[in-house]
């Protein structure tokens, strides 16, 4: 019996891989196994070739497997682009329909199953994605009782009779593949899960459900990929709890509306991705001036421009710290994990409202739609902190107005909501004193600047690097951020089997950034390795400016619209210490 299994289904977008995956992988969650998936696809809405990968495992796993165990096809593009990743012996299950070749030289063996025949038979096409299913399920020799109330789950709001023939179809597929391998694979065979109960879910969601139990009550937003699903959870769920979701008619009504209402009181936040954020840029510097809490989720893909909606890339780093005009406080935060998107955007909106500052939180495609699990959340972990709110103050003079802007030690001013008795003050983008009249006194705008910027000396952010196991003194400190965590932590372990000491830290708080936490971390390491995905290096350049060293920084990149691999890692490293020595 084997712990872990890859597997991945592929086909034209539109004809059911995504339905596919969903109720093979939600099976798979519910007899325990931990999952992690990667869904690659088109940027159309229909047609183009699309696949999903999900790997299996009995063990806590956060990164997609080098090699591939069982491909699922719809069509020959299907085997063509996908089968030089099948291990040797591993199995191709195919339409029989199209006639199905495996590439010259290929050591896997071929299950050529009669997919849209046997679905037709059962009275429409639509159906062949779960006589492919069932053919998958029985080659692992998995319980079809658990995989048909995973059927009964998605298909059963469309009534028994239509449950029944989907029911039917994976029967039909898995009895056919049985006959045709005498039985159920031994070598695909999984080790019993731990049968803990796990969520299965994307970063997109887990964020969501996050600004949910922060109390966010609003979100204005335009869809964009990689962050619809956002918006999308929220306008199922926010109304439960007397919030809303409006879809706004651009990115830049989004991020204004949801400043006036977090200025109104509200917990408010948008979410979009890299072209969504470069409209955000002014309104986001209105925020900074005007010192109004607001959260905002980017989203990372493959840019510039439209460039690759659909595809992996981490390349909105210097537009997040540095893409407004003028200089304003503000915080970025890069979760890594499925737990850590649900409680850093609980943090997010702690840390908007305690600062009075936008606060980003960047993921990036792979993060925010591939699928994981997860531990159940802890929801008496939850805090709400909501900083120098004021609902009660003392009484002015006739003529006095609210210092809503008031210099303090740590740049942060008591803050009232409209209609707070004593409370007028003047709210403008334009430079202000401390009561928010308009002035442009070269004193006061040295004072007003000073202040704002003050913030990001008492910043606190908890976790702001995460340190894993690793050497105190390693050959090789190897840095990352967002979903390339679990990656380096494989391609990293493949090097200490070979004796190379490592160390392996994520960086979660890229703005301000954490020099004071990762100083040590450098001095003590002969080499470090940068890895993310983008073509510039632009982490490896925040830590050049904040700590230098740069003699001792390598940048590993990739930038060709998918995600690390552990081999690649692990190949990138070693190569850097041979070079070395």
């Amino acid at each position: 019996m084997i712990s872990q299994l890859s597997w991945k289904i592929g086909g034209q977008q539109g004809e059911g891989v995504e339905s596919t995956d969903r109720i093979f992988s939600t099976a798979l969650n519910r007899l325990g196994y931990y999952l992690y998936g990667y869904r690659h696809f088109s940027s159309r809405i229909k047609g183009g070739h699309t696949n999903n990968k999900i790997r299996i495992s009995t063990k806590p796993i956060r990164a997609i497997s080098d090699s591939l165990d069982i491909l699922v096809a719809f069509d020959q593009e299907s085997i063509d682009v996908n089968a030089y990743e099948l291990r040797e012996n591993g199995v191709v299950v195919a339409d029989a329909k199209f006639s199905p070749v495996l590439p010259e030289g290929l050591k896997a063996r071929l299950f050529a199953v009669p997919i849209t025949q046997i679905a037709e038979e059962l009275g429409t096409s639509l159906m062949k994605n779960m006589v492919a299913s069932g053919a998958s399920w029985a080659l692992l020799g998995l319980p079809l009782s658990v995989f048909n109330k995973a059927v009964e789950e998605e298909f059963g709001r469309k009534g028994p009779a239509v449950v029944e023939k989907n029911v039917e179809a994976v029967k039909r597929g898995a009895e056919f593949i049985l006959s045709q391998a005498g039985g159920p694979l031994e070598e695909f065979r999984l080790e019993q899960a731990d049968g803990k109960e796990k969520l299965f879910m994307i970063g997109n969601d887990a964020i969501a459900l996050g600004a949910l139990a922060a109390g966010c009550r609003f979100m204005p937003a335009y869809p964009i990929t990689p962050a619809s699903e956002i918006m999308e959870y929220l306008i199922k769920a926010l109304p439960k709890f007397g919030g809303t979701v409006i879809q706004t008619e651009d990115e830049i009504a989004a991020i204004t509306m949801a400043i006036g209402a977090n200025y109104g009181g509200a917990r408010a936040m948008t979410a979009s991705a890299g072209p969504g954020l470069s409209l955000m840029m002014e309104a986001i510097g209105l925020a900074g001036m005007t010192e109004t809490p607001v959260v905002v989720v980017d989203t990372q893909r493959g840019g510039p421009s439209t460039g690759l909606p659909t595809k992996q890339e981490q390349s909105d780093v210097f537009a997040m710290i540095y893409g407004t005009h003028g200089e304003i406080p503000k915080i970025v935060l890069a979760p890594s994990t499925i737990e850590e998107c649900f409680y850093d955007t609980i943090e997010a909106f702690n840390l908007a409202e305690e600062y009075q500052c936008p606060v980003i939180l960047l993921t990036d495609l792979q993060l925010s739609l591939g699928k994981q699990s997860s531990d159940v959340f802890d929801y008496k972990k939850i805090a709400i902190k909501r900083g120098k709110l004021r609902d009660q103050l003392p009484e002015l003079g006739e003529h006095e107005l609210f210092k809503r802007y008031a210099a303090s030690s740590d740049g942060v001013s008591p803050r009232v909501l409209p209609g707070t008795k004593h409370g007028l003050h003047h709210v403008t983008g334009v430079e202000h004193d401390e009561a928010g009249r308009p002035s442009e006194s070269p004193v006061n705008r040295k004072n007003m600047m000073d202040k704002r910027l003050a913030k990001l000396k008492s910043i606190h952010v908890n976790d702001a690097i995460k340190i894993h196991k690793g050497h105190a003194e390693p050959d090789m400190l190897i840095i990352g951020m967002g979903s390339t965590l679990g990656t380096i932590d494989e391609g990293r372990a493949r090097l200490e089997e070979e004796g190379i000491k490592t160390a392996h830290i994520t960086i979660r708080q890229l703005h301000p950034f954490p020099t004071e936490e990762l100083t040590p971390h450098l001095n003590r390491a002969r080499k470090v390795v940068v890895v993310e995905n983008n073509a510039t290096g632009q982490l490896a350049s925040l830590l050049k400016l904040n700590l230098g060293q740069a003699d001792k920084i390598h940048s590993v990149l990739k930038y060709d619209g998918n995600p690390f691999l552990p081999a690649e890692i692990h190949k990138a490293c070693k190569g850097l210490i041979v070079w070395q020595r």
